[in-house]
């Protein structure tokens, strides 16, 4: 049985970057993940977007730790030389009934602190993206894209450097409360005794909780899988900001926007519905989806659309329920003292993930 002072499940974006945080004061952090590499899941199937925190309600943990954790990511992105961009995006009204909400959402997120927030008109939306269709238009300018991989890289690389100890293939089969912290079994037969547990499992951090003794139904924190597929194209555009429409309204995801990569390509998603099996698979059963919606802002080839990718996000939200902020906490109250819980982050965890790393060790 080996002892740890802070163990951590997970390696995706969020593991990784508690786990590179902490060990810039802690000499004995130890992050376990359980398949083969980092970043397997949620953290490398995304549109790799650094977003700017307007779309999240005022004072929740999502808009405070997403605006945090903008300005942390591009600092660090810099200092160790990922690749980036600030390209900037556009969120597009198009019908004179989405102007209202176009500039609820410009409120919201000046009151989030987002500042630099443009609304445009009809000729300058054209000035700025000729191709696309819109009556007004709002710029985002600190929206940004980035090499997700390569952040990632660079945070294991860091964590290594300040003795961290990262182990793949090891995965979480029992949690078991003692006098002395947390004790945790693998597949592999080895213990580890941790004083300090962080559940940063992803879409398995239900797993995890309920492996602590939490009934997670009871407590509210059922997990729920939302699949989100994109489409790329060979189609050529005169753009080089993102494209975004109107969000959904029910808070399920923010439309299927136009991304592009740091090569120039661009690609459309994602799309969003809950499935109960961990599927990467794709076929263009939802192009016809795809299609209709882009249309709506942006003329395009269907010819020249075609399947990409999918990922999947661990939401808290379920099927026609509203808004649920991240869940991160140290379960005391649980009687659990020293087990910080990370439930459903989901979009905008990447980018937040570094203020995520500084809200936990608070916790500590």
């Amino acid at each position: 049985m080996e002892e740890v002072k802070i163990l951590i499940i997970g390696a995706g974006c969020v593991g990784l970057a508690i786990g590179e945080y902490l060990s810039r004061s802690c000499d004995d952090v130890v992050i376990v993940e359980k398949e083969a590499s980092y970043g397997r899941h949620t953290s490398s199937r995304n549109s790799e977007v650094i977003h700017s925190g307007i779309y999240y309600p005022q004072n929740s943990l999502k808009a405070e730790l997403c605006i945090r954790g903008r300005e942390l990511l591009y600092h660090y992105l810099a200092e160790n030389n990922v690749a980036h961009r600030k390209c900037g995006k556009l969120v597009v009204a198009v019908s004179e009934p989405e102007i209202d909400a176009l500039l609820e959402l410009q409120a919201n997120g000046i009151c989030n602190g987002v500042t630099d927030l443009q609304i445009l008109d009809v000729d300058q939306c054209k000035e700025l993206a000729p191709e696309v269709k819109a009556v007004k238009g709002m710029l985002v300018p600190c929206t940004g894209i980035m090499d997700t991989h390569g952040f990632m890289r660079a945070m294991k690389i860091n964590f290594e450097a300040n003795d961290g100890f990262l182990l793949f293939d090891t995965e979480v089969t029992a949690i078991r409360k003692t006098a002395e912290g947390y004790l945790v079994t693998f597949n592999n037969g080895e213990q580890f005794l941790t004083e300090t547990l962080i559940n940063a499992a992803g879409l398995e951090c239900e797993t995890i909780a309920a492996l602590t003794g939490i009934d997670t139904k009871a407590a509210g924190l059922k997990l729920h899988w939302c699949k989100a597929e994109y489409f790329k194209t060979t189609q050529k555009f005169q753009l080089d900001k993102l494209i975004y429409p109107m969000p959904d309204p029910t808070g399920m995801y923010l439309g299927i926007h136009l991304t592009l990569n740091l090569a120039g390509e661009v690609r459309f998603g994602p799309s969003a519905y809950y499935v109960d099996d961990l599927d990467y698979g794709m076929d263009e059963k939802y192009k016809q989806d795809f299609i209709d919606s882009v249309s709506q802002y942006l003329n395009i080839d269907p010819d020249k659309l075609h399947p990409d990718d999918t990922g999947i996000r661990p939401k808290l939200q379920a099927a026609g329920e509203g808004f649920r902020d991240f869940y991160i906490k140290e379960e005391s109250h649980r009687g659990l003292p020293g087990f910080i819980n990370l439930m459903g982050i989901e979009s905008p965890g990447l980018t937040s993930c570094l203020a995520i790393a500084r809200y936990v060790a608070e916790f500590i």
